[in-house]
């Protein structure tokens, strides 16, 4: 057993569905979730940028503040780092992009799927790679033909709570056009921002499509690591959350309260960031 805290990071809120469904299925662990409010967001960013913000953010989860195993709930991160991640570090390192894709398989009943993210993450072909080795996961045993599209945009509609409204529906019209054309009948929400906006994303999509999030499959991959290597927390008493942001603190308190409830009542700030070389200001 251990009670050291589990931890996770994104560029800003979206790993908060994460953490939520973290702390739901394993409500006596410990985490310390960090927001790189500061560089968000990572679409748009070089695969090497996020690759060494993603090996800075570890670093300071695993050296300073003592944490088990860590979650990298960003999908850009995921596919950019999670791999060179795990030579670096001697913790557990769990992705989201793996967790998502086994969820979309199991639900599809046409093999026709689509998957929403940022540029960044849809240009890397990281869940292109992930479905064309999982395609035997699906149900029906149909071949699967699977639709992306990249959304620029949507993450910072919701960094700035911009959730409902007339502007936020246009844009994701627009943005998952391909996807209604491809007639699929599941789509993942690639990118941990996308279950703020899965009320629109719905009604743009209808209801014959099931909108699919990897943070509950995330959580189950969490608790079967922890089970297996003998890492679950001793206490039976709820757990400890602490927030960190490389922004400003106040302002991550105020939107991560909107998006996530009452009880992300204060967080630390970590700063200033590092800048690495070749980081845009």
């Amino acid at each position: 057993m251990d009670d050291r805290p589990i931890g996770m990071f994104d560029s800003g809120f979206g790993g908060l569905t994460v953490a939520r469904a973290l702390i739901d299925l394993l409500p006596c662990e410990d985490l310390v979730y960090l927001g790189d409010t500061a560089r968000y967001p990572y679409g748009p960013r070089s695969l090497d940028e996020v690759r060494e913000f993603a090996s800075q953010i570890t670093h300071k989860l695993v050296e300073e503040n003592a944490v088990k195993l860590v979650v990298v709930a960003c999908n850009t991160a995921t596919a950019a780092a999670l791999d060179t991640l795990r030579y670096q570090f001697d913790v557990p390192l769990v992705g989201v992009i793996d967790p998502g894709v086994r969820a979309l398989l199991s639900v599809t009943e046409t093999g026709r799927v689509g998957v929403i993210g940022t540029v960044g993450t849809i240009g890397s072909g990281a869940y292109q790679r992930a479905v064309g080795r999982r395609r035997s996961l699906t149900q029906t045993g149909r071949p699967v033909d699977l639709t992306c599209a990249a959304c620029p945009g949507l993450v910072e509609l919701v960094e700035r709570g911009e959730t409902s409204g007339d502007a936020a529906l246009v844009l994701v019209e627009r943005l998952l056009a391909p996807v209604r054309a491809a007639g699929v009948d599941s789509l993942l929400l690639g990118c941990t921002h996308y279950p703020y906006l899965a009320r629109i994303i719905g009604e743009v999509m209808g209801p014959d499509v099931v909108l699919v999030s990897s943070a509950d499959e995330t959580a189950f991959e969490v608790r079967g690591i922890l089970s297996e290597a003998g890492l679950r927390s001793r206490t039976t008493s709820a757990g400890s959350q602490r927030w960190i942001s490389s922004g400003e603190a106040s302002a991550f308190v105020r939107l991560g309260q909107h998006l996530f409830g009452p009880e992300l009542d204060q967080a630390e700030h970590w700063g200033p960031p590092l800048v690495c070389k070749g980081e845009r200001q």
